[in-house]
């Protein structure tokens, strides 16, 4: 009885320090189930996204495409049809924020699923490319947390969206902490600009980080650079 008793009070103790590790391991860094599990769905994201990325455009698009006489134009074009093309939980681009160490694939949507693919393109704001906001939400504590450190980005840092038609460079304007029903973050200002929202503080979803950004360069890639040529 006494050994009985004895191996069960280790396995208690195994299992508190177990819980505590996870615990420490959770407020330093992240999540670890819950990060693994994005890990494993980002590598399959980023996978789908370069075979999207090497899609050379059809013939009818590259026709389209070389009668356009500006690159923005070329841009637009296309983010127009990767608007009508995009499907929740599917490839939205890549987003990178060199000052917190983000390099992470953004998916369509921003319910439960998608979010714990990866930050989530909010389907109701417009694509890179086109006029408007672009929105884009993000997990700062689970699965792989990548907004974890939005809070440093207080104004300047590059955020950098790259779609399969063109590379987007953006500078912090400024941060905000909001409501969770202020929806008016995502409204046009007469400007093409990203927002960035996540839960604030971490560990709670009493409000919202808000990170405002505006356009300050796009570089054709993809698609659009194929269409421009002359044949």
């Amino acid at each position: 009885m006494r050994r009985a008793l004895r191996a069960f009070s280790t396995v208690l103790i195994v299992a508190g320090v177990l819980l505590i590790a996870d615990a420490g391991v959770t407020l330093v860094w992240q999540e670890p189930v819950s990060a693994l599990m994005a890990s494993m769905q980002q590598s399959r994201l980023s996978d789908e996204l370069e075979r999207i990325e090497e899609r050379a455009p059809t013939p009818v698009q590259r026709r389209v495409l070389a009668k356009l006489d500006s690159d923005r134009r070329r841009v637009a074009f296309l983010a127009r049809l990767a608007r009508r093309d995009a499907r929740d939980g599917e490839p939205f681009g890549r987003i990178e924020i060199p000052e917190i160490g983000v390099d992470a694939v953004v998916v369509q949507g921003t319910n439960a699923d998608d979010l714990r693919k990866g930050p989530g393109h909010y389907p109701e704001t417009t694509f890179p490319g086109l006029r408007g906001t672009v929105a884009i939400a993000g997990h700062r504590t689970t699965y792989g947390a990548p907004f974890r450190d939005v809070d440093q980005l207080t104004g300047g840092e590059e955020i950098v969206v790259e779609m399969p038609y063109a590379r987007f460079v953006y500078r912090v304007e400024k941060q905000q902490i909001v409501t969770p029903d202020a929806i008016w973050v995502t409204r046009d200002v007469g400007y093409e600009r990203l927002v960035l929202s996540a839960c604030h503080p971490k560990y709670s979803a009493a409000e919202r980080i808000i990170v405002f950004a505006r356009l300050d360069s796009v570089q054709e890639r993809g698609a659009a650079v194929q269409g421009a040529a002359r044949d």
